[in-house]
C-alpha cells in the first residue's frame, strides 16, 4: 500500500549558484538563480565573496547535483581549477561544475579540460543556460 505522503512527482534537481572569490557583482548571479528556480530546479544561492571551501562544504552539506559558478573577475580558470579539485577532494567528484559570466571564447575549452562540465559566456540566453544545466544534470544521472 502505497503511503498518502507519498508523491509520483520528481525530486527537483539541487544547484548551488556561487559567487567565490572578491567578486561583488551579483545581480546576473541572481538572475541565473531565480531563472532556474523558475525552470524547476531547488536553488541555494551563497552569496557574494565565497571561499572555496564555504563553497565545497556547503555543496556537500545541501547535496546539490550541480554547483554553478558565476564569476566576473577574471580568476575563472584558478577558480575553477581549485573548486574542482577542492570537490574531488571531499568526495564530492559526482557534483558537477559549471561555470559562467565574463569568460573569453578562448578559455571555455581550458576550463572544461580542468573538469567544468559546462562553460556560459556572457551572453549566454537563460533558455540556453537552463537546457544546459539539464543536459549536466541527465548526463550526470546517465554514468
Amino acid at each position: 500500500m502505497t503511503s498518502p505522503l507519498a508523491s509520483s512527482a520528481p525530486v527537483p534537481a539541487r544547484v548551488l549558484v556561487a559567487k567565490p572569490g572578491l567578486d561583488g557583482h551579483d545581480r546576473g548571479a541572481k538572475i541565473v538563480a531565480r531563472t532556474l528556480r523558475d525552470a524547476g530546479f531547488e536553488v541555494i544561492y551563497t552569496g557574494i565573496r565565497q571561499r572555496v571551501e564555504d563553497i565545497v562544504a556547503t555543496a556537500l552539506q545541501e547535496d546539490v547535483a550541480v554547483v554553478g559558478l558565476s564569476i566576473l573577475s577574471g580568476a575563472h580558470v584558478a577558480l575553477t581549477a581549485r573548486i574542482v579539485e577542492a570537490l574531488r577532494a571531499a568526495d564530492g567528484g559526482d557534483i558537477a561544475v559549471v561555470v559562467g559570466g565574463t569568460i573569453p571564447q578562448s578559455d571555455v575549452a581550458k576550463l572544461l579540460s580542468l573538469g567544468a562540465a559546462a562553460v556560459f559566456p556572457t551572453g549566454t540566453s537563460l533558455d540556453d543556460l537552463v537546457t544546459g544545466v539539464r543536459q549536466v544534470i541527465g548526463q550526470a544521472e546517465a554514468n
